[in-house]
């Protein structure tokens, strides 16, 4: 019989047993008893002896198993995502500035078609040899960004924006290559980068953030319109998303929002996915003196919604304090600046919040992430059935 439960503080009751720090004080436990009367009772007492609570307690097995939606369990199958990108990356809407530049486009196959022979298992990510116009429109976007960053951008951007710097792999004048990128922020908050051809469906680029992935484009915008892109691009990715994985905090709270898809129903997803959007791409800090701060991608990514975000004196926007379950039901508009935003007191106040909202979220059963086999574990045997695309 397998036991999986939460206790405060940690204790060692059995050999065979999974221990995963859930933050602050909180554990989760899994453990493995003898299949005989009273084997139950007696590992519990010795919680109670010491004077540890439990906030949950499951059996690992039950007679009937729940059907829930597939969901990888573990790193090697987040692979199966590169073949099911909602578009192939050189596939480009007709209002796309790159749409009648033939050069472009055949560019934008190129770097799609090493994103999708990419596997886990094949180690670092394969380099991308950038063009002199790709560096240069690069280089032009980290000029004018930099700019603003100091005054609009939350201190721990601007941090870890200073450590790939000084570690050489951020520069004016070069795009950071993704094997450097994932191996510098691996070393600190375990998250990984992989190559990715498109976008993916909100499930499935929500359940690699379980397994502390990032799926992250590869491919430039076009040059004659810098400051703009129709979708992510690798500048997107890497001036907005990826500093801010360097921050722990930060880091937690994105696997949180990734753990609590794994399995989930569409409309969870779909709440869920909202979370991400006020946060992860358009979330903002207020800092000690009251100023509001970026750290959402999409606001530090982009110079005029960086400016329209933070201006104290702009009556175009809401600023609503930090609220999962509020955000999880705001309505957001994708093509245009945001009417509507979130501001957290601190990371580390996001991060309790969202975490106490995953932990609410309705699916019956619970599930922990190891890093070391890098692989999720159910508290109950769960049955799961395909995904449709959509």
């Amino acid at each position: 019989m397998a036991i999986s439960c939460r206790v405060r503080p940690f204790c060692m009751i059995s050999r065979r047993m999974m221990v995963t720090t859930l933050g602050g004080e909180e554990n989760r436990i899994a453990f493995t008893l003898h299949d005989k009367p009273g084997s139950l009772v007696e590992a519990l007492s010795i919680f109670s002896r010491r004077g540890i609570s439990l906030s949950h307690v499951s059996n690992r097995f039950k007679i009937a198993a729940p059907d829930v939606p597939w969901f990888p369990r573990h790193i090697s199958d987040l692979d199966q995502f590169s073949k099911s990108t909602l578009d192939a990356g050189d596939q480009l809407e007709s209002d796309h500035p790159g749409f009648t530049d033939p050069e472009y486009r055949a560019r934008r196959e190129e770097i799609a078609k090493v994103a999708s022979k990419y596997r886990g298992a094949d180690g670092p990510v394969p380099q991308i040899e950038y063009t002199e116009k790709e560096v240069a429109t690069w280089g032009y976007v980290w000029d004018e960004l930099t700019k603003l960053y100091p005054r609009h951008a939350c201190k721990e951007h601007n941090d870890a924006l200073q450590a790939l710097t000084e570690a050489g792999i951020y520069g004016p004048r070069k795009i950071p290559q993704l094997n450097e990128l994932s191996d510098f922020v691996s070393a600190r908050t375990g998250f990984q980068f992989r190559p990715v051809t498109g976008l993916l469906s909100g499930r499935d680029f929500l359940n690699a953030l379980a397994f502390r992935v990032f799926f992250s484009t590869q491919y430039v915008r076009h040059h004659s319109v810098p400051m703009y892109t129709p979708e992510p691009d690798v500048i997107h990715e890497l001036l907005g998303h990826a500093p801010m994985f360097l921050n722990p905090d930060f880091a937690d709270f994105t696997q949180y929002i990734g753990l609590a898809s794994l399995g989930a129903s569409d409309d969870v997803i779909k709440k869920l996915a909202a979370c991400y959007w006020f946060s992860v791409e358009f979330g903002l800090l207020i800092d000690l003196k009251g100023a509001v701060k970026a750290y959402g991608a999409g606001v530090l990514s982009s110079y005029g919604e960086l400016l329209h975000s933070t201006s104290p004196t702009n009556p175009s926007i809401s600023i609503k304090p930090w609220d999962p379950e509020e955000a999880a039901n705001e309505e957001y508009p994708i093509t245009k600046m945001q009417p509507v935003y979130f501001a957290a007191k601190s990371m580390e106040d996001a991060k309790i919040q969202m975490k106490a909202y995953c932990d609410r979220v309705s699916r019956p059963f619970h599930c922990v992430y190891d890093s070391e086999s890098q692989s999720v574990f159910t508290d109950v045997d769960v049955y799961t059935r395909p995904v449709a695309m959509k």
